[in-house]
């Protein structure tokens, strides 16, 4: 296919195997990679630098515990070299960093929040690349429920709240599906179907150090467009103590849970950790385990999104919502962690280094209440409507048609069902390795093994019950309704009913339909990593050069069912076999009334046990792939992606103008094999015989397993000139790649046929080219006295090469792209070509630009006041980079998903004696991101929000610790809205959580 040209005319070229290409240097590594990221800002670099080494340090090192603390200073740091001095020593600027590092995370005397930010703050200011970082007393203690909590406090970071609970993370507005994660060095799979990690996954109190790369470098695996996050766990030989046990224990209490029927306010966490050493400190164990209880509450209003096709009422077009619910979730969640460290190092030369981490999550919820649909395409009576300014039907009455379609009593399209949405969540993630270091004077050799694999499994069940007339006669028909709306913005709407009483009558109301959709996934990696490094006493320019190559086999599998019952809108006398309405009892069916403010004026409804109806009635579910239900095939299937990886670094460490320069410069050469087995559709009987999971055979599908191969070239700079002991400016600049979100990478397609054209239906393309982009960052930071704060100031740029985006693509050559295309029976030749829906590369690209402030500080105040101190992020990012959408009706542009364009965070903390206190609080503006709305995830805008937490912890001495937490604490709820704030999407409120608790450490 020949190689392929990037608009920008970088340097470094991408090749595909089949073209082949050659590339020479003319001129050093050095000189060629400031020309590509300096001169003509073609290839741009990003500064950031592998998983680093655990540090030997002090308490930092320990298992998270609360922190409260006695009083104290800081020792002063070592006096940082000035240029010419450093030249002159022989010695890298490297290795000066990481032993003041050292020395300076063993002077911190402070203990609480302050002693985990100044250590935070030290990492930073000795890194050879640009990243922000907590430690493991900030991310356990105080006053975070996760890790992805801890991160929100950093610049530039933000997170999605999931179940009210922060989880999927954005780095400078780009979502989790273009951040590589790691732990301990290693990629992370994921639970999430796609490629963004679901930090709830791993327990904050099994983490003992997270970083966030902002910028990139030759020797850290590809992946991060948006910033690498790499989480580490602790060594047990760099325990000060020879033995430490720690453990932690905490209630919980929702303060919503009461308004939910069947939701229970208590809950617990808990986590214990053990390290020790033997053999002379030769051999070092560290074991871990960490329970989280917590209930799952939620109350909701829904609208749900708008036909892009307007219909015409009282004489004007309108687009119309599909319909309106009311909701009540509940249940509980359940998260189990387990982590098992092992370190042998006999002598300075050899280290062998086993860990393994496991986590198990269970989500058993329900989803209770009622659902107005369907208003759309003649569905529903609409009278009395209220229309916004851009013509979205936003308050009115939806009734059913009178006599029914065609005149045909009880055939309706619209109902007011009462729902009983159960959801149950089965995931577990594993991620282990064997790290091997020798080291011998100059030389350093590391060799990594490691497998990982995540697992998940949802079951979702979807259940209807509706009134009739004549229920329990031979004929019953569903009964004619109506449901009074008004959308009231950014805030809960109105949502009353005709005849209220007759959703509660148990001789009324009958169970309709009962739907279950499992989903299951996979996602598999082994992986093998080696690196040498040699380095240099005295070279001008460089300290060290380094080499590696990185090996990854990555199999990813979905697989979807479907059990259906009944019809949603009653007509049961349409399904095969005849599926009649089931009748309910007290049993299984309970009045349940709204309680609270928000909520308390919405109709009483029955909160039905779905599961348990089906079982009065002898029902068993059997959810199974199935033809009738087609997309159960051809959305199930595998993604297979080999990674092959190489790179050369050559760290930077010399002098100009008498200053010190060092960084590192270097190129990664990443070679990408993907491939897609799935079913593609035919028809007409010309495929395969394939049985589906109830045996029913077809013939109108073949196996394809479509992919595409490619070699891409990532140079990468890093540069930090030292301008005095406390100011140092960075620039780094990198060009990089993010994989698409493996689930779009499924070949799976099904076919119809139209006017004698071939159309193939997807949403997923095994073709597609990752996420690319040149960046750069240039940053000024400025460290005070004692490692006491920091003043940092980064301005990044990112242009984007490409990004995807779902189309409908006219007249596509199938053939021409593998795609097999059937016999016309009518003219004996294969089918015209017609439309393709699926998802490519759009390679008009665009930009991601803004700027991080971060201001730290502790100790700026005399006597009493000393323990007083604060920290502030703020980040500003704008993209010329615009997706359409129509699910508010009109077409409408909207940002890149994830980003904000203002982020800021706000700590106020004091540590004195045994106490100590934080307020802190997160806000963001106004974003765009998938929301699920019962089973269907739709793009919509997220208002922005501000989030408050608190927390207390006193000392009572060395051994004993109480805490006191309160999570969200003016009950933020979650605001979406469909591109104008007046068409409301959902408004969720979740309530705080308060914890009170204990810590042991021995």
């Amino acid at each position: 296919m020949g190689a392929r040209h990037f608009k920008n005319n970088c340097l470094l070229k991408r090749h595909h195997d089949s073209g082949g290409g050659t590339m020479s240097f003319k001129r050093n590594l050095l000189v060629l990679a400031m020309a590509s990221a300096g001169i003509g800002m073609v290839c741009e670099a990003h500064a950031s630098s592998p998983a680093q080494a655990t540090v030997p340090s002090t308490a930092d090192n320990a298992p998270a515990s609360p922190q409260g603390g006695q009083d104290g200073t800081s020792a002063n740091a070592p006096d940082q070299a000035t240029g010419k001095q450093a030249a002159d020593d022989g010695k890298s600027r490297s290795k000066n960093n990481k032993d003041k590092l050292i020395q300076t995370l063993a002077t911190i005397n402070v203990t609480g929040f302050s002693r985990s930010l100044e250590s935070s703050i030290d990492y930073q200011r000795y890194s050879d690349k640009i990243e922000n970082v907590v430690t493991s007393a900030d991310i356990g203690g105080l006053p975070d429920q996760s890790i992805a909590d801890a991160l929100t406090r950093l610049p530039g970071v933000s997170a999605q709240r999931i179940g009210g609970e922060a989880s999927q993370i954005n780095i400078r507005g780009l979502t989790g599906n273009f951040i590589q994660t790691t732990l301990n060095g290693r990629v992370q799979p994921s639970t999430s179907g796609s490629n963004y990690i679901q930090f709830d996954d791993y327990p904050s109190e099994l983490i003992n150090r997270v970083a966030v790369y902002k910028s990139s470098q030759a020797n850290i695996i590809e992946g991060g467009v948006g910033g690498t996050i790499a989480m580490e766990t602790a060594n047990p030989l760099d325990n000060p103590k020879s033995q430490s046990f720690n453990v932690d224990a905490r209630g919980s209490y929702d303060s919503r849970a009461n308004q939910v029927y069947g939701a229970n306010p208590r809950a617990y966490r808990f986590s214990a950790a053990y390290q020790g050493k033997f053999l002379n400190d030769t051999l070092g164990i560290g074991l871990g385990f960490a329970d989280l209880s917590q209930p799952h509450v939620a109350e909701q209003y829904v609208n749900e999104s708008y036909s892009d096709t307007p219909q015409v009422i009282n004489g004007k077009p309108v687009y119309l919502n599909s319909g309106v619910q009311i909701n009540q979730d509940g249940g509980s969640e359940r998260r189990r962690g387990y982590l098992g460290t092992v370190v042998w190092q006999p002598n300075d030369h050899f280290k062998l280094t086993g860990t393994t981490f496991f986590s198990k999550f269970h989500d058993g919820s329900f989803q209770r209440g009622m659902r107005a649909q369907l208003f759309t395409n003649g569905g529903a009576v609409i009278t009395n409507p209220v229309v916004s300014s851009s013509g979205a039907l936003i308050g009115g009455t939806a009734s059913s048609i009178p006599g029914g379609y065609f005149g045909i009593p009880g055939l309706q399209a619209f109902s007011v069902a009462t729902t009983d949405n159960d959801q149950s969540n089965d995931a577990n993630v594993f991620s282990g390795g064997l790290n091997a270091e020798w080291n011998d004077g100059p030389w350093t050799v590391t060799a990594d093994f490691s497998a990982s694999h995540a697992h998940s499994q949802t079951v979702g069940s979807d259940v209807t019950a509706d009134p009739y007339n004549g229920l329990g006669s031979g004929f019953p028909l569903i009964a004619d309704q109506s449901v009074n709306f008004a959308l009231h913005g950014l805030n809960v709407g109105d949502f009353s009913v005709a005849n209220p009483g007759m959703y509660t009558d148990l001789g009324r109301m009958a169970l309709s339909s009962y739907s279950v959709y499992p989903t299951i996934y996979h996602d598999r990696m082994k992986a093998f990593r080696s690196t040498v490094k040699y380095e240099f006493a005295d070279n001008p320019v460089f300290s060290a050069i380094e080499g590696g190559i990185y090996l990854n086999n990555h199999d990813y599998s979905a697989d979807r069912k479907v059990w259906l019952y009944g019809s949603a809108w009653g007509q049961y006398w349409l399904s095969t076999p005849n599926q009649p309405p089931l009748a309910l009892n007290s049993s299984n069916a309970v009045k349940t009334c709204w309680k609270g403010s928000e909520f308390g004026n919405f109709p009483c409804f029955l909160a039905l046990n779905g599961s348990a109806i089906l079982a009065a009635h002898g029902v068993t579910p059997d959810p199974q792939k199935d033809w009738s239900q087609n997309w159960t095939e051809t959305q199930s299937g595998g993604v297979n992606v080999k990674v092959r990886d190489a790179f050369l670094q050559g760290d930077i460490d010399t002098t100009v103008f008498d200053r010190e320069l060092t960084g590192n410069v270097g190129l990664r050469v990443v070679h990408t094999s993907q491939y897609s087995p799935g079913l593609q559709q035919v028809g007409n009987g010309a495929g395969e015989p394939i049985a589906d999971g109830r045996g029913v055979i077809s013939t109108d599908y073949i196996h394809v397993n479509p992919g595409q191969t490619y070699t891409d070239y990532l140079p990468s700079l890093n540069l930090n000139l030292h301008l005095d002991d406390n100011n140092q400016m960075r620039f780094a600049a990198a060009k990089v790649m993010a994989r698409p979100p493996i689930n779009l990478l499924k070949s799976g397609v099904a076919s119809y046929i139209y006017n004698g054209t071939y159309n193939l239906s997807s949403g997923t393309n095994p073709l597609l080219d990752p996420m690319y982009a040149t960046q750069y960052d240039l940053t000024f930071e400025h460290y005070f006295p004692d490692s006491s704060g920091v003043f940092a100031a980064d301005v990044f740029y990112k242009h984007i090469g490409s990004f995807v985006q779902t189309i409908t693509d006219q007249n596509y050559d199938f053939a021409a792209h593998g795609y097999t295309v059937p016999t016309n029976p009518k003219t004996g030749k294969p089918y015209l070509n017609g439309e393709f829906q699926t998802a490519y590369n759009n390679t008009k690209g665009g930009y991601v630009r803004g700027i991080e402030l971060q201001f730290m500080k502790t100790h700026f105040l005399p006597g009493v006041w000393s323990g007083l101190g604060v920290a502030l992020n703020y980040a500003y990012t704008r993209s010329g980079t615009k997706v359409e959408s129509d699910l508010g009706g009109f077409p409408q542009k909207q940002n890149l998903p994830g980003l904000s364009k203002n982020v800021a965070s706000a700590a106020l903390f004091f540590d004195r004696g045994k106490f100590s206190t934080r307020l802190a609080a997160n806000y963001r503006s106004p974003f765009v991101s998938a929301a699920q709305v019962s089973f269907t995830y739709q793009t919509v805008y997220f208002a922005a929000e501000k989030v408050f937490d608190y927390q207390a912890a006193y000392h009572f001495n060395d051994h004993v610790s109480a805490l006191f937490q309160v999570l969200n604490l003016t009950d933020q709820p979650t605001r979406t809205y469909f591109g104008n704030a007046t068409q409301t999407s959902t408004i969720q409120y979740f309530g705080r959580t308060i914890y009170a608790g204990i810590g042991l450490k021995f």
